[in-house]
């Protein structure tokens, strides 16, 4: 599958997830939904794993987690905040820089219409 087509059936899960439960709930509760809902596609997900820095060849150790990589191709960071900050979408796109993918999605449930929550961030894609 490719970045976009991951994207879209991520998508897909947060509208129903914001349809059902709205806003206001903790991102840990929203992050937990996504994977129980996205582990019934069958396609990779991993949550929470630490993804280590290498510097000049040297093992920096864990530099972040990123709360959920699908397919191997498409990072996806949960918010639940009144407002996102300028640093929320810098900090995706040094994940996307740093494990060399394309695609990353920025998903802030703390709003009326989730459609206003979820932004792309791309990375030469």
């Amino acid at each position: 599958m490719t970045e976009n087509e991951l994207a879209r059936i991520a998508v897909d899960i947060c509208f129903h997830i914001h349809k059902k439960y709205g806003a206001g709930l903790f991102e840990s509760i929203y992050e937990n939904i996504f994977t129980y809902e996205w582990n019934k596609t069958g396609i990779e997900i991993k949550k929470q794993k630490g993804i280590r820095v290498i510097h000049e060849g040297v093992d920096m150790g864990i530099g972040f987690i990123p709360d959920v990589i699908i397919g191997n191709k498409v990072i996806l960071e949960f918010k639940s905040v009144e407002v996102l900050a300028d640093v929320h979408f810098k900090q995706l796109l040094t994940y996307l820089r740093l494990t060399d993918m394309r695609l990353g999605l920025l998903i802030n449930f703390n709003v009326p219409l989730i459609k206003n929550g979820i932004h792309r961030i791309v990375n030469n894609l």
